[in-house]
């Protein structure tokens, strides 16, 4: 039988549900216009720098330093992370090989992984920490000092001297950074497995050979265009929109960072797909014409 308070507290516990799920209603929607707005934002802002690269490309002197920035000073840890790539995948591989009894084929697991996946990834995520997140805060700190306000009001593009010369550098130089990634890859990958495990060196070469082709290494560098572009779009977009003070910086670079290590990931997924789409459509049987 129902009771006073049961008459009582029955609409207000029904009312106090429905005001909790109309506010998370709200919640989700309010995010979800933030995140459409905010890719709308970053799409303007894309088009607009690849607006320039149609219109007017940087002189000569904004364009080498950022090549020098991106490109120079980041072979020794781009070498280096490819090195110890090479080496970990054939530590660990190696013992799954050896119980099946194809230690021979480890050259062909370690160089097809490098070319095509780990290589362009794990260097795409180095730059991105190294070289996007140095521009996120460079960038960053003109905003907050107005010196990219000063630009303007001297009739000079910022985009057009900011953001192209550091948009063609990665989109030039990452691809480059990946081959060197992967050669010293290989390199490391051979030192370990023909030095120390002491696997025969004609059959790891052979396998390698059999096995890793000129698409292969083709899509790897195909996918590292798109990873440098990205880097550069959102890393410069986060230093051009960075909030006031020292701590706005830090968040700018450290966004940079993240959101530049997620959409590679998810380019490199959609490439993937789209490439593999492609190799099976050019040769059905799967055989190699290159």
């Amino acid at each position: 039988m129902a009771t006073a308070s049961d008459s009582v507290n029955g609409p207000a516990e029904r009312g106090g549900l429905g005001d909790a799920l109309t506010e998370w209603v709200a919640d989700w929607g309010a995010a979800g216009l933030e995140t459409v707005g905010a890719l709308g934002d970053v799409g303007l802002f894309a088009w607009r720098t690849m607006g320039w690269l149609f219109t007017r490309l940087p002189s000569r002197g904004t364009i080498l330093p950022n090549f020098y920035q991106v490109g120079v000073l980041s072979l020794p840890v781009v070498a280096l992370t490819g090195t110890f790539i090479g080496m970990v995948l054939a530590v660990q591989s190696y013992s799954q090989f050896r119980a099946l009894g194809l230690e021979t084929r480890l050259g062909a697991v370690i160089n097809m992984s490098l070319v095509r996946e780990l290589g362009p990834v794990l260097a795409a995520t180095m730059l991105a920490g190294r070289v996007g997140s140095a521009m996120a805060a460079e960038l960053g700190t003109m905003r907050v000092t107005e010196q990219i306000d000063a630009l303007a009001s001297m009739g000079a593009n910022p985009l057009h001297y900011l953001v192209v010369p550091r948009f063609l550098a990665c989109v030039f130089l990452i691809p480059t950074l990946t081959v060197m990634a992967d050669f010293m890859g290989v390199v490391g990958g051979y030192f370990y497995a023909v030095g120390i495990l002491d696997i025969d060196k004609q059959h790891y070469w052979a396998n390698s050979q059999a096995f890793v082709g000129n698409y292969d290494v083709f899509s790897g560098i195909f996918k590292s265009v798109f990873f440098g572009a990205a880097i550069a779009i959102i890393s410069c977009y986060r230093g051009f929109n960075c909030a006031a003070g020292a701590e706005g910086v830090g968040r700018a670079a450290t966004a940079s960072f993240v959101y530049s290590f997620v959409m590679i990931l998810v380019l490199d997924l959609v490439l993937g797909i789209f490439l593999d789409s492609l190799y099976n459509s050019i040769w059905p049987e799967g055989a190699r014409l290159f």
